[in-house]
């Protein structure tokens, strides 16, 4: 009698051309069947394959470009650009906030195809840094990221519900909006947001993809009818504003016009802000390392030109900057709206913007649940092991959606502190930008020498496209902090809480690291337990098979031999 030796596949970790936890240690995995490219990156960052790889290209793209959700977006931080610096804050002093955006995007694309696992930015932090800093840095970065995540969902539920509450006061001036309506509504189109965001992979793509059909649609007639069917001549006025009225600057700040200009960039980068989705998707995309990477430049490049139209057919036709800022309202999208168009145009279009305002809302969920999961696979938040888990019916976490829909339901109480609701959306913009910025700045300093570029790459112009984000988000990280109002026209009503809701938050996350996390949190680790060995006879495993990047091939020309045979 004979033994039969089993089929397995042999991934030898030092052969993949990746920086991970298991490098540099001659390691190898044996997993119990054949894998593809993708599978045996992800397993030499240390990763068991536990998402169907059902996203293309195009479909992660469609996620993106959902979580960007340039015309919601738009409408929501109207507050941050059109209310500080009038139209300039929607024309040249939003192309001036693309260029640092496109630095940050570009520089994010390269760590991705490097490093295509959906820990993303806090794994690729890890692996860049110091080895005595790296839990520390990724730590931070991994929090900074999370508080962008948890906040995305609840802050564009927030402006959909602004937006409904804001139509059934133009169809009944005699109501008045309620805190209490607000949470309820903006409650409700999160938990429903969740449902679709816990559904299986592939139901997601699809869904992904068709909103992506209905961001361009109705960004595309949203342009047309606010260009070709305004009623401005009825007004008595041209049919559309002058170029030095499209591109004035109306400070209606209590800071000098170049700080105005700077303050208005929170718009771009929090409607910007999206474009790192792909990045928590690589796990459970095809050909990550290219995918990835191209659908964030993909991204940032659509999103920034389309949002840079829309936003001159606005500043071409609004009527009265200050008037819509300071309209009854209370969301200056649809007052301008209601400046220029009929009543019945501006519900169709106000509809557009809430219709879209809730695809980006689940879009949101399903990248911040990737981001609870996959940090929970290396115990970075309490009760970890309960958000690390992948529902058997779904192949999706659900968990950590729900966890997540929790946390927002809880920071949405903040509405019922005045305005301090905004400092969710500062959240998103500096949050963001802090952790996409670490391991840019760790890869062109600090590892500039040991970078392991993925098959998508910038070349030489790596370091040019880094300092330029390092640069953009250094000047823009306390200008982040800063009111719109200052002395004593900054009330408590009107103060910029980001100070208190960010840095508070990173305040907690860090000094419970040096209190208690430390003992059990030592940076990004594999969980693939015993599947990893340092030696393996692969005489001894049939059809064994090592995977050397794109290069597959039977371990030896005996085994090869040997199968032929048994066959």
């Amino acid at each position: 009698m004979t033994s039969i030796r089993p089929q397995a596949t042999v991934v030898s970790v030092d052969d993949m051309g990746l920086t991970s936890v298991l490098s540099g240690h001659h390691e190898k995995i044996i997993v119990n069947h054949t894998v593809d490219h993708d599978e045996a990156v992800i397993l030499a960052l240390g990763y068991k394959q536990e998402f169907k790889r059902e996203f293309s290209l195009l479909t992660t793209f469609g996620v993106s470009f959902s979580v960007l959700g340039l015309l919601p977006s738009i409408a929501s931080t109207l507050w941050y650009s059109l209310a500080y610096a009038g139209n300039a804050g929607i024309t040249w002093g939003y192309l001036i906030g693309m260029t640092g955006v496109l630095g940050v995007a570009c520089s994010m694309a390269e760590i991705s195809s490097a490093f295509p696992t959906s820990g993303g930015l806090y794994y690729a932090t890890a692996m860049l840094a110091p080895p005595k800093y790296k839990a520390l840095l990724s730590w931070i970065v991994g929090w900074s990221n999370y508080f962008v995540q948890i906040t995305g969902a609840p802050s564009v539920a927030y402006g959909g519900s602004s937006m409904i509450l804001a139509l059934k006061q133009i169809i009944d001036p005699d109501y008045e909006i309620q805190d209490w309506q607000n949470y309820l509504l903006t409650v409700a189109l999160t938990f429903v947001a969740a449902i679709v965001a816990s559904l299986p992979t592939k139901w997601i793509a699809w869904i992904n993809s068709c909103s992506t059909v209905l961001n361009l649609v109705f960004l595309f007639i949203s342009f047309v009818v606010i260009l070709g069917g305004n009623n401005r001549k009825a007004q008595g006025l041209p049919k559309f504003n002058t170029d030095k009225i499209a591109w004035k600057l109306d400070n209606l700040t209590d800071w000098p016009d170049g700080i105005c200009i700077l303050l208005s960039f929170m718009a771009v980068i929090w409607t910007m802000s999206g474009f790192d989705s792909p990045f928590h998707l690589a796990e459970e995309c095809s050909n990550a390392q290219v995918a990835t990477p191209r659908a964030i430049v993909l991204t940032a490049v659509v999103g920034g030109l389309l949002g840079f139209v829309f936003q001159l057919a606005m500043a071409y036709t609004i009527v009265d900057v200050e008037a819509a800022v300071n309209d009854d309202l209370g969301q200056p999208y649809i007052a301008f709206l209601n400046q220029v168009l009929d009543r019945p145009s501006v519900m169709c279009l106000a509809s557009f913007a809430i219709i879209l305002a809730f695809s980006m809302t689940f879009s949101c969920m399903i990248a911040a649940s990737r981001v609870l999961f996959s940090y929970s696979r290396d115990n970075c938040f309490p009760l970890s092991k309960y958000w690390a888990r992948v529902s058997p019916l779904t192949q999706t976490p659900v968990n950590a959606v729900w966890m997540n829909w929790f946390i927002g339901v809880l920071l949405l109480t903040l509405m019922f502190g005045g305005v301090a609701i905004d400092a969710i959306f500062s959240v998103g913009a500096i949050g963001s930008f802090i952790s996409f910025t670490v391991p840019t700045l760790l890869r062109i300093t600090y590892a500039r020498n040991t970078f392991k570029p993925g098959p998508w790459n910038l070349g030489k112009w790596s370091y040019a496209s880094g300092w330029l984000a390092v640069s953009y988000t250094t000047l823009m990280i306390p200008i982040l902090c800063f009111p719109q109002y200052r002395g004593s026209n900054n009330t408590p009503q009107l103060m910029n809480w980001t100070v208190l809701v960010y840095w508070g938050s990173m305040f907690l996350a860090i000094a419970w690291y040096f209190i208690y996390a430390h003992k059990i949190y030592h940076g990004p680790k594999s969980n693939l337990g015993d599947a990893i060995v340092d030696e393996v006879d692969e005489s001894n495993v049939i059809d064994a098979i090592v995977s050397k990047g794109g290069e597959v091939r039977y371990a030896s020309e005996e085994v090869s031999n040997e199968k032929s045979e048994n066959v």
